[in-house]
């Protein structure tokens, strides 16, 4: 998708769409967005949505993975409300290709983020229902900052919103030699192939202006949300320092402090379901099998009462 030229002046914008080859128009269909230093690969989620009678679709965000050009700083971004146009041009595809759909959206990390600032936006524009929009599932979103709490001081948060207007591309972290992605990529100590330019092992650089985009999402979210549908959020069930040490990093998120995802959790809005994974990695789905397992029974379980619940609200405006 064309999106024309990047408000941050690095060339034109694009996202990619991703869909699965065979798939038929279906009443139930699910939007996935990726987080930072990300993009789709994982096809084994994908089959689950299958499975269980969902049609799925992924977004690669502009600047991430599929829509990364050359010249632009890759998940570059000064506004997080800038993804909302390619979003909503997701589901308008998705609903035409689907007549009659509702659209489950899915969020991992500071995906989870971006869409949980987008619903409510919705909400308050015009209504979630309006877009086919019936629930939403959040993997390990990212709620805070991590890291010592000096980072989120008012203070601190000044600093970088003066930096991020003047030196708004200036690195604040660099990459590491390896951290997380050491337990994900199959030629290291993980299961997964996925392309290393578009995910390399040590992350992508962290801008000022884009940090500062992040932290404005987190104090809109703090003072609460309302994605106007259920939600689900899964989490591992307890943090691991990011390191050079990949079999330590094997059980647990050594990415986000799992803390500030429970305590922010009920910001999202009602109907919110919150399930820890004992030993889940960071991306749940990406876990050693045994958590990876428990997350998708949960998943599962989730699914078959979101089902139900547009069932019942289907019902009900039938009897209204």
């Amino acid at each position: 998708m064309a999106l024309g030229p990047d408000p941050d002046g690095e060339g034109d914008l694009f996202a990619t769409l991703v869909r699965r080859a065979d798939g038929e128009p279906a009443a139930h269909t699910v939007l996935a967005v990726h987080g930072f230093t990300d993009y789709f690969f994982n096809t084994d989620l994908a089959d689950h949505f299958t499975g269980a009678g969902f049609r799925f679709y992924a977004l690669d965000q502009h600047k991430c993975g599929r829509s990364w050009r050359d010249g632009q700083t890759p998940h570059f971004t000064t506004d997080l409300a800038r993804y909302d146009r390619e979003l909503e041009r997701a589901v308008a595809v998705i609903a035409t290709e689907n007549p009659g759909t509702t659209i489950l959206v899915y969020g991992h990390s500071a995906g989870g983020l971006i869409v949980s600032l987008w619903l409510d936006r919705v909400r308050r524009r015009f209504a979630t229902a309006a877009l086919s929009i019936g629930g939403l599932v959040l993997n390990s979103p990212w709620l805070d900052l991590h890291g010592p709490a000096i980072l989120r001081t008012r203070l601190t948060s000044t600093a970088i919103g003066a930096m991020s207007r003047v030196r708004k591309t200036r690195v604040v972290r660099g990459t590491s030699k390896g951290g997380y992605g050491l337990t994900l990529h199959r030629d290291y100590h993980g299961e997964f192939d996925y392309n290393l330019e578009w995910k390399p092992l040590g992350g992508f650089p962290v801008t000022f202006g884009w940090i500062h985009a992040i932290r404005r999402g987190h104090a809109t979210l703090h003072r609460g949300l309302d994605v106007g549908v259920p939600n689900l959020i899964l989490r591992s069930d307890h943090s691991v320092t990011e390191s050079a040490d990949a079999a330590a990093m094997q059980r647990g998120d050594a990415v986000l402090d799992v803390a500030q995802i429970a305590r922010w959790a009920g910001c999202i809005g009602n109907r919110t379901t919150v399930v820890p994974i004992r030993d889940a990695k960071h991306d749940v789905f990406l876990s050693l099998a045994e958590p990876r397992a428990d997350a998708y029974d949960e998943l599962s379980n989730w699914l078959h009462f979101y089902r139900a619940h547009l069932a019942a609200a289907s019902s009900a405006a039938g009897r209204g």
